[in-house]
């Protein structure tokens, strides 16, 4: 569930190469293009998260990614609040993005993944109940492939459409197909381990997957423009109109990731990154392979 602010119309930017600092959502409210990513492998204290997200919204961060499978939404906060309190921000300023959820990961007394066979589009009325509340500003999915979305968009008697889509999205998953639809369909895509992502052995996460930011093809063009990896890699992203949550623990990239809006990549430099796609994720999850929605048997 996305917690959002503002508002504005008309349809967000095509294959413009400019990139704002907001896109348009379907409701009406605005979304940055730049958010802060606070998963963290479980090798971190708590207390980094807190810091990094403290810091993040110092240097201008104004969408904070969250999730209550993190474990860390109780340190998030507390970042927030305080920037709050000494008037960094006000609460306005900020988008912050949940996840709903109550019981986390329930299992059987064999250890084997409880499911839920809810019907997603009951699950969507509740959220859609909660905006009519005033609960949240705008509701929206995630890890959700075309045909889930289609579920939604075709239930009857819709009232609010989902105004995003959070999925993996990288230089080596560029989810054109899926990308294209969102666009039709007035969804915007949210990236999430837009650089790649940490190695986690408890989610299983990289296992034997190439460092997307040692990749050749993105570093020369970085060094041809004196940029970083990382730059470039969320700028390719940022001018296919998505929007990119970038993470890290490191003072000095939380502040380079968001120096993205003063360059431009040029054509050539799109497509010979665009070549990069090899349709590769990072967290596929596969100890719920089994569940009948699981939804990355279908990479659209």
């Amino acid at each position: 569930m996305n917690k959002g602010i503002g508002g504005c119309f008309g349809a967000n930017r095509g294959a413009d190469m400019s990139v704002s600092s907001h896109l348009c959502l379907n409701d009406g409210n605005r979304i940055p293009v730049i958010g802060f990513g606070t998963y963290a492998p479980t090798m971190y204290p708590r207390r980094t998260v807190e810091e990094a997200t403290d810091l993040a919204i110092k240097v201008g961060y104004r969408h904070i990614d969250g999730a209550y499978l993190h474990e860390n939404e109780a340190e998030v906060g507390r970042a927030i609040r305080k920037n709050i309190a000494d008037k960094t921000i006000s609460r306005e300023d900020l988008f912050y993005t949940g996840k709903a959820g109550d019981t986390l990961l329930p299992v059987n007394e064999d250890g084997h993944y409880l499911y839920s066979n809810t019907d997603i589009r009951e699950t969507w009325k509740a959220m859609e109940r909660c905006k009519d509340a005033g609960l949240v500003k705008s509701i929206g999915v995630s890890n959700f492939n075309h045909w889930q979305l289609d579920r939604i968009l075709k239930k009857p008697g819709l009232k609010h459409r989902p105004v995003c889509n959070q999925v993996e999205c990288h230089l080596y998953l560029n989810q054109e197909k899926l990308l294209r639809y969102c666009k039709e369909n007035g969804i915007v895509l949210v990236a999430y381990s837009a650089l790649g992502s940490s190695r986690d052995a408890t989610w299983r996460i990289g296992e034997g997957c190439p460092v997307l930011l040692e990749d050749p093809v993105l570093n020369d063009i970085a060094s041809k423009i004196k940029r970083t990896p990382a730059q470039v890699a969320l700028r390719y992203l940022l001018q296919r109109g998505i929007v990119v949550l970038a993470k890290s623990f490191t003072k000095d990239r939380i502040q380079e990731n968001m120096r993205v809006f003063d360059f431009e990549l040029g054509e050539e430099d799109m497509t010979s990154l665009y070549a990069r796609n090899k349709n590769m994720r990072y967290d596929r999850r596969p100890m719920w392979e089994d569940h009948p929605k699981y939804p990355f048997h279908d990479e659209y």
